[in-house]
């Protein structure tokens, strides 16, 4: 019995002296080697996606003297999260998504991040025309399309809610010509695939907004990067992975990167390095040793859709129609059967489908959960998953789900669907964030944070959601944060060239909101819908107004030369 017990409280130590290394690991810095450049190059780019790009494109415009260095560890960029198979959605701008319209106690409807994020969809379609103006992206058709987003509900309590939603969001210009409909028939017309086979019994409603788009975000990534590396000034540095960040006493960083095929380290140092490394952000993060990186905590969920490339459905399918999540499912799982274009043809993708993975990047390892779990963020983590039960209910709910029970999903919004019309695809990674906030404590974040430190010499981007569709506002946010004083020498006045609306709200101005989507609809060749000056100005009526004939004209004659 003694034995026995001596093996236990052995075993009991070696236990708690594990659980303290490892979440205190480093114990110690390893050495690495030392810089190789003895005159700091300007920014180093740690990620070669969408983030990382927009960056130093905007740089690269408005400093192009800057030397800057991007390393990406895969073979090319955009093959994470920006590559177009991979986003959970795209052009993503308020238009559909009912969770960022959350109903109120009292019955009305928030709209705030819905506007917001209208707005920020705005900047960047400015950013995206004004690279088409100067020749960095190419044909606008190559990663934007004219797409309608859907929102599309049943039952007499979502009917009435998404009717309210609907009255709420048409005060707004950026809103204007949204339509609603409880028609069978009209709705068969927007989106075939929602009503063919569908019960004639079901009460049914959907709002048609005709200026959505699609995006892909892969396209843009790949263009963007061809344009930087035109410039002598820019280095892209493929099959290369930062595995150490050391600040030195200049406050300069030594960036230390391991190339894949050699297997052999070298380092960098640099004036200012922004970590844009996806969900790899965090452990990145982590390893600069910033204090603001002990707030942090990430948690991975991934995603998986049901893809239909027949061209007999795909071409019948031109909209994005968006869906109400599951009672007690998190924002995260809001279905929608979604038209894409992906490798120059139609694909329609329904889901998503949640994925449950310790992996932080799709193409990333097994530990990376395990790896960012320190005694700075340990006991945010537990408290975050106490309180978060509901998520943790729904992984485990998908992780049981089998082909039968993602085709039963599926004909609630395609009734027609057959099984073998459709494969299941494995997008890539998310890391929802988790915060320590000074007043509510720790928190689980959907949306995206810049974390930079106080020195303005590092910045990092976590999370996800609306991410790549909102990165060019994103980017424009992390310049006032981390170069204030290049900002205050003359950068707002260079950015008015990129986005002209700097500085002002489009959705405070009928007149603003036409200027600035003609423009870029013009550029983008999107279609356009002029706002009544009195939108926004003046209380609408009570019930939900269709455009008028005259813009109904318009859109539709827009549409078709399209």
């Amino acid at each position: 019995m003694k034995k026995f017990r001596k093996i236990l409280l052995t075993l009991i130590v070696l236990g708690l002296l594990g659980s303290v290394l490892f979440l205190y690991w480093p114990v110690y810095q390893r050495s690495v080697p030392a810089a190789g450049n003895d005159k700091p190059v300007d920014v180093v780019l740690i990620g070669g996606g969408i983030m990382s790009v927009t960056l130093a494109t905007y740089l690269q415009e408005l400093e192009p003297s800057w030397n800057i260095q991007l390393y990406e560890r895969r073979d090319g960029v955009a093959e994470e999260s920006s590559d177009g198979w991979n986003n959970a959605g795209t052009g993503h701008s308020g238009f559909a998504e009912l969770n960022y319209t959350p109903q109120l106690p009292d019955g009305s409807i928030e709209t705030k991040r819905a506007v917001d994020i209208a707005e920020q969809f705005e900047i960047s379609r400015q950013f995206w025309s004004h690279q088409v103006r100067e020749g960095r992206l190419q044909q606008p058709s190559d990663f934007i399309n004219p797409t309608p987003h859907m929102s599309f509900v049943w039952g007499d309590d979502n009917i009435a809610y998404l009717r309210k939603r609907r009255d709420a969001l048409v005060k707004n210009p950026l809103f204007y010509g949204m339509e609603y409909s409880e028609d069978p028939v009209q709705i068969g017309k927007w989106a075939p695939l929602l009503m063919e086979g569908r019960d004639p019994k079901q009460k049914v409603a959907a709002t048609y907004m005709p200026i959505g788009t699609d995006v892909n975000f892969g396209v843009i990534t790949r263009q963007l990067t061809q344009s930087l590396q035109r410039s002598a000034n820019f280095q892209l540095h493929l099959g290369n992975e930062v595995t150490a960040l050391r600040q030195n006493s200049d406050k300069t960083w030594n960036v230390t990167v391991k190339n894949l095929k050699s297997e052999t380290e070298s380092t960098v140092k640099s004036r200012f390095v922004f970590i844009g490394a996806g969900g790899a952000a965090l452990k990145l993060l982590q390893l600069s040793g910033i204090p603001e990186a002990r707030d942090y905590a990430g948690f991975p969920v991934g995603g998986q859709f049901l893809a239909f490339q027949a061209p007999a459905i795909a071409s019948r399918h031109g909209v994005k129609a968006y869906g109400q999540a599951e009672t007690g499912s998190p924002p995260m799982s809001v279905p929608h059967l979604d038209a894409r274009k992906l490798d120059g043809k139609p694909v329609v993708l329904f889901g998503p489908f949640a994925l449950f993975s310790t992996k932080f990047l799709k193409y990333g390892s097994w530990f990376d959960l395990y790896s960012s779990v320190t005694h700075d963020n340990l006991g945010e983590m537990v408290s975050v998953g106490g309180e978060n039960l509901d998520l943790v209910k729904y992984l485990l709910s998908q992780a049981q789900l089998n082909d039968d029970d993602r085709h039963a999903e599926l004909r609630k919004y395609y009734p027609s669907a057959k099984r073998e019309d459709w494969k299941l695809v494995t997008a890539g990674q998310r890391v929802q964030i988790i915060k320590r906030d000074p007043v509510k404590g720790p928190v689980l974040q959907f949306g995206t944070e810049i974390v930079a430190d106080k020195d303005h010499t590092l910045a990092a981007l976590l999370g996800a959601s609306p991410g790549a569709s909102t990165s060019p506002p994103i980017m424009l946010d992390l310049l006032a944060k981390a170069f204030p004083a290049q900002m205050a020498a003359g950068w707002k006045t260079q950015l008015l060239k990129i986005i002209p609306s700097y500085g002002r709200h489009l959705n405070d101005s009928a007149q603003l909101t036409n200027e600035i989507r003609a423009m870029t609809s013009q550029t983008l060749r999107l279609p356009y819908l002029e706002v009544p000056v009195a939108v926004g100005t003046q209380p609408p009526a009570s019930q939900p107004q269709q455009p008028s004939p005259q813009t109904k004209a318009k859109e539709n004659a827009e549409l078709q030369a399209l």
